[in-house]
């Protein structure tokens, strides 16, 4: 989730890709809001997922990365 309480999503996708790691990495949020998919994907993040997670959608954005 992109809103954690020590480091969010944006932090902790920051400090992996300045180390170098190149790992799937797919935000799944409550937060629907107009622009946050932009910003995640902006930040590093490869795939943005809403929740209530729609199980379908959860398993494609799997498959597509691993």
């Amino acid at each position: 989730d992109f809103r954690m309480p020590k480091y969010n999503g944006f932090e902790v996708t920051g400090i992996l890709r300045q180390k170098g790691v190149d790992v799937p990495i797919i935000t799944l949020t409550a937060h629907a809001m107009e622009g946050d998919e932009e910003k995640c994907l902006m930040a590093g993040m490869n795939s943005y997922l809403t929740k209530p997670i729609n199980s379908g959608r959860l398993k494609a954005e799997l498959e597509k990365w691993l």
